[in-house]
């Protein structure tokens, strides 16, 4: 049987194909750029942050720069959806919940439009399963929703090589040789191009640090729990379930968000975070993507090696098991308060929990999209697309000094 010939030579190649890497990709192949899109894992996997059937997402968003680059992430989703045949937002409307005068909430209501708070009184009527504690509001963002995030990666991939583009899994990228012209050694062959993006994830640090950076990138193993209803539907009050996001609570300072569970159906997805980041393990159980049910989760993490993610320990204390059960009891006691599922997904977090998306200091054809710190799903076409117009020397579409290397000091160092 004869072997396919192996291309050597490529416009761009880009290390990592989960959402971000995936649409970089995607927009250099619509600008006709002949690229590579290589993965170290068979497809599909659940090995990163990508996978899993859901995320959220959401215009209203208390950094500035975020909230600037949400809408043409809206229209960019919508943009893939139109290519790829299929749906891959259900609109469920989020509630931001939180003390009254907490900062963070305060910009989440500017940006929401100012006039969408919801007090006791009127979040009990909209959605009976969810509560507010004394002192508390409730910012109603009607634009949120849930991503299909498996779907989402599957049908930009597919989009990307209807467009030309080439992608190779199961290739681990051994070394990286800066130059005019880079090469890229994995372990099934030898590729050079004039342009590289990097979105390799929790691997990024690694990749890099042959190429003298010491990026500040922390991969963290998060807790991402699933909840049963005590009544089916009991949550949304017998419309659809929204998604939610709690803020500056004394017990849980990073956060809580919780979702529809579209992976199980007839619970509650919770856990820590704004849940745009992470993955989910996808044999678990069966899934149904009509289910009106909603998974609650804690938007902080144990250190942890991405290689050694899923071998978790039998016995391993899990404080945020705890914590989300004292969440639930309080704001959601329509749910049973010992969690009904427990999975891990990994966060890769920057000290500050802004993104990296910015040129290697001293190889300017060298891109790198890294440390999206458990929000960067929804974001992923914008990102992409900022990644892509470094990548080609253009001025990017929104403004990447908020994501500039250079903010970390000390990241420079001798290459190895």
């Amino acid at each position: 049987m004869a072997v396919p010939h192996r291309r050597a030579t490529y416009d761009a190649i880009v290390i990592g194909a989960g959402i971000q890497g995936s649409f970089a990709a995607y927009h250099l192949a619509r600008q006709h750029e002949d690229t590579l899109l290589l993965e170290q894992f068979p497809l599909p996997h659940s090995r990163g942050s990508s996978h899993g059937q859901s995320r959220i997402t959401r215009s209203a968003y208390p950094q500035a720069p975020y909230a600037r680059m949400m809408p043409d992430s809206f229209h960019l989703w919508q943009q893939l959806e139109a290519e790829a045949g299929t749906s891959l937002y259900r609109q469920t409307g989020l509630v931001v919940l939180g003390p009254k005068d907490d900062p963070e909430l305060e910009g989440y209501l500017r940006s929401a439009g100012g006039n969408q708070v919801l007090d006791a009184v009127a979040l009990a009527q909209r959605f009976p399963g969810l509560r507010l504690q004394a002192g508390e509001v409730a910012v109603w963002d009607g634009t949120g929703g849930v991503l299909f995030a498996e779907r989402a990666l599957r049908a930009v991939q597919d989009v990307f090589r209807r467009h030309g583009g080439t992608l190779r899994d199961g290739e681990k990228v051994l070394r990286i040789e800066p130059g005019a012209v880079l090469t890229v050694t994995t372990t099934a062959g030898v590729y050079r191009a004039p342009r590289l993006i990097i979105t390799a994830g929790a691997w990024t640090g690694a990749l890099v640090a042959p190429l003298g950076l010491r990026l500040p990138l922390q991969p963290l193993r998060i807790d991402v729990c699933y909840w049963r209803e005590k009544e089916p539907g009991s949550l949304g009050g017998g419309g659809p379930s929204p998604c939610f996001i709690a803020l500056g609570l004394s017990q849980a300072p990073h956060g809580i968000y919780g979702l529809p569970a579209l992976e199980y159906p007839g619970l509650v997805k919770v856990s820590r975070g704004d849940g745009s980041g992470g993955g989910e393990s996808p044999w678990a159980a069966p899934r149904d993507l009509d289910a009106p049910h909603p998974k609650v989760c804690h938007h902080h993490g144990s250190p942890t090696d991405p290689e050694e993610r899923d071998r978790v320990p039998p016995g391993t204390p899990r404080p945020d098991v705890a914590l989300l059960s004292s969440f639930i009891s309080r704001y959601l006691p329509g749910l049973e308060p010992s969690p009904a599922v427990l999975e891990t997904c990994l966060y890769t977090n920057t000290p500050d929990e802004d993104f990296i998306v910015d040129r290697h200091p001293k190889f300017s054809n060298i891109i790198i999209g890294a440390g999206f710190s458990g929000h960067g799903f929804k974001l992923a076409p914008v990102v992409g697309k900022l990644l892509c117009e470094l990548s080609l020397g253009k001025e990017p579409s929104h403004s990447t000094a908020p994501f500039a290397i250079t903010r970390f000091p000390d990241v420079l160092r001798a290459a190895l």
